[in-house]
């Protein structure tokens, strides 16, 4: 059966920008709909002298996966660590327990030593404690940048995985850059719907951190 050309005035959807056409719950007519995979900025917090970067709102069920992009992220105090940690009541009590696994490549400016290695002393097992991130140093041009995705937070089934890739320099013995993966799982079948970020150690002096959805 040959196809025929059908004048796009005649399909009866309004059109939308930054949308797809695609077929209805019923499946016997078009509608206009989200592109599959594309993110949406939902907040940007900027750090100045901040205690804590604390996203209260935006996490809920609208997404299934959520991205949070850390820019430039610098810290008052020296080699100190930056950490998460969760809240199923909205920002209350960041406690939700957690498992974790850390491990980090490293290279020091120098060449002097490389390495690709486990952190025991920076994993997390049931427990409730912030979890470190990545490592930063404070001199003038040190900062960490990287990514963070949180699934499905609203889940009242699952536990709540979530795994970031840090990049960061630090000059615990010689300046040297670190490449930090974290993974782990917030060990709850309760919504997750806030998120905290902190230094161990002193105040977030500057830096821009971004959430966005993924449809």
């Amino acid at each position: 059966m040959a196809l025929s050309k059908a004048d796009f005035n005649n399909i009866n959807v309004t059109p939308a920008a930054s949308k797809k056409l695609k077929w209805n719950a019923s499946a016997n007519g078009f509608e206009t709909g989200d592109l599959g995979g594309s993110m949406v900025l939902i907040s940007t917090q900027t750090a100045s002298s901040s205690a804590n970067i604390s996203f209260t709102s935006g996490i809920d069920d609208t997404y299934k996966e959520y991205v949070f992009k850390f820019i430039d992220i610098h810290p008052a105090n020296d080699t100190v660590n930056f950490q998460i940690n969760a809240s199923v009541d909205g920002g209350s009590n960041y406690n939700v327990n957690k498992t974790t696994t850390y491990f980090l490549a490293y290279h020091t400016e120098d060449n002097s030593a490389t390495a690709l290695s486990y952190y025991t002393n920076r994993d997390l097992a049931s427990s409730t404690a912030a979890q470190q991130i990545v490592t930063i140093g404070n001199a003038n041009d040190d900062s960490a940048s990287g990514t963070l995705t949180l699934y499905n937070p609203s889940s009242s089934v699952f536990v709540k995985h979530f795994m970031s890739r840090q990049q960061a320099p630090t000059g615990e013995d010689t300046e040297n850059c670190k490449d930090t993966y974290v993974a782990g799982y917030f060990n709850t079948t309760s919504a997750i719907n806030a998120v905290q970020f902190t230094m161990s150690s002193g105040n977030i002096d500057s830096g821009v951190i971004k959430m966005y959805g993924i449809t």
